[in-house]
């Protein structure tokens, strides 16, 4: 993926807090942008796929793709929650999924901006399959875990 920025959603509550969820049950996304003139609030989106199907599957794969549809068709490529479910390793193809710890969305761009050059090469050499990054006070980075 050939890209000259790097979009990233958050998954927040109507509050704009990073709640323990996975990153689908979100109540909208905030989406913002790092390009060279740094990072950029572009807009905010609500989660009209939040109820998709969950009284069938909580975490079905329609809702999964309805949200990556929505979310790729405006060029996010980071997603940014304090929990994935088992769609992770449907999104990690197409997005670099990021696991916060902090309730604050400033608190994790800041690690973020810190530490972009890691994103950026991830996005950069990464094609088949992203793997996972964990920001706690600094950042980590490790393979998507497969389940059974």
């Amino acid at each position: 993926m050939e890209t000259n920025y790097l979009r990233f959603a958050l998954a927040v509550n109507h509050a704009g807090h990073f709640e323990a969820k996975n990153f689908g049950d979100a109540d909208k996304y905030l989406i913002y942008e790092m390009s060279k003139n740094g990072l950029i609030f572009l807009k905010e989106e609500i989660n009209r796929y939040k109820n998709l199907d969950e009284e069938i599957e909580h975490g079905s794969i329609r809702k999964g793709r309805a949200i990556m549809d929505l979310l790729s068709g405006i060029g996010v490529n980071v997603l940014i929650s304090r929990q994935f479910g088992k769609n992770i390793q449907i999104v990690n193809r197409l997005f670099i999924p990021v696991i916060v710890y902090s309730e604050e969305p400033t608190e994790v761009l800041n690690t973020l901006v810190k530490h972009i050059k890691w994103i950026e090469d991830e996005l950069k050499n990464n094609s088949k399959a992203y793997r996972l990054f964990t920001v706690k006070k600094g950042i980590i980075k490790k393979s998507v875990p497969k389940t059974n």
